[in-house]
């Protein structure tokens, strides 16, 4: 009954074999491998487009340095109050772009309304010396509160940027999630939509620590600053062939796509367990593999004593977040405890 994240969870066995399969023989260093090779011609196939990726050792490093290519130093990140990069992340995405400012904005179930959006963008007029111009939207798919921007969303959003130099950014640290939930693909989701990069998290969703940065179109040529970025930030692992062969294993199949749905069926099926329980109130659509809830402290009580573990959030809601490889048992043992 561990919902306290979905990177307690362990990783998928067939990751863990691509490694150890992996590990045979000498390979050329920093992603120059045959596998890393194999899985960028794979990306080439799922986003039905050509594109640039490297490999990162995390969510945090991945975003940072997406980032750090986007926007110059004396520039300005768009994003939601609560995402990722401005809430959880101490200072990375500001401290490798050197200086740039993030701007976070508001709306409903973490997803930036488009009002808050013109606003901002409003306020921030191109060429106006005195304010740090707009050169990135980032947004979070999901969202930081368990929310899917639909590929509608991301393309009214992006299009607001394109009249100016700004780039559009996505955390796709659940990407998979998202995808799956919308039934998408992820060429639609992404650059189809005007997303310009996009970090590609696989962590949360079975591999035992794999991230990639994959850059579309217009700012593909960014690659080499990126890479001498990563170099010079600490964060070039030397033996990148293990990383990409979690990738490899992950695609192979679309089992991405499957350990995504595992874990976004048992978030639906825990919501609704939750909903049935009298004072229970379920924050945020449920689109993918988190859930906010505010729960009365005797029913929270009652699951922490039945042997649940979830987050108490600091507006006294709660997350409970699934994984690929909770068990349905699981959730039919935790409702029935406090039901």
């Amino acid at each position: 009954m561990n919902f306290l994240s979905d990177t307690t969870a362990p990783a998928h066995p067939k990751l863990v074999e691509a490694i150890a399969a992996a590990n045979t023989g000498f390979e050329p260093s920093y992603g120059n491998d045959p596998i890393s090779a194999r899985v960028e011609a794979r990306l080439r196939e799922i986003f039905e487009c050509d594109l640039k990726v490297l490999f990162a050792v995390s969510g945090t490093a991945s975003n940072a340095l997406a980032l750090s290519v986007l926007c110059p130093s004396d520039g300005a990140i768009l994003c939601h109050d609560e995402a990722h990069i401005h809430r959880d992340e101490r200072g990375a995405p500001e401290f490798y772009t050197g200086g740039a400012k993030l701007i976070p904005l508001g709306g409903a179930h973490g997803k930036i309304g488009l009002s808050e959006l013109d606003r901002a963008l409003a306020e921030i007029p191109e060429g106006f010396v005195h304010t740090s111009p707009v050169r990135v939207l980032s947004l979070s798919n999901l969202s930081e509160s368990g929310t899917a921007y639909s590929v509608a969303e991301v393309r009214e959003r992006s299009e607001r940027l394109k009249q100016r130099p700004a780039f559009v950014h996505m955390d796709g640290a659940r990407f998979a999630n998202a995808l799956v939930s919308l039934g998408c693909t992820p060429a639609e989701l992404t650059w189809k939509a005007g997303v310009d990069a996009l970090c590609f998290g696989a962590t949360k969703n079975g591999a035992l620590g794999a991230e990639a940065v994959v850059l579309f179109g217009p700012v593909m040529d960014r690659f080499e600053a990126l890479q001498a970025r990563q170099k010079r930030g600490g964060h070039m692992a030397p033996k990148m062939r293990f990383m990409a062969a979690q990738f490899e294993a992950w695609l192979e199949g679309d089992l991405w796509l499957d350990l995504a749905r595992a874990a976004n069926a048992r978030a639906t099926d825990l919501a609704t367990g939750l909903s049935s329980i009298p004072g229970v109130e379920i924050l945020h659509p449920v689109d993918g593999n988190e859930i906010f809830a505010r729960i009365p402290e005797s029913v929270a009580a009652s699951m922490r004593a039945a042997g649940a573990g979830f987050y108490q959030w600091p507006d006294g809601s709660a997350r409970l977040v699934t994984s690929w490889c909770t068990e349905p048992g699981e959730i039919q043992a935790l409702i029935a405890a406090v039901g």
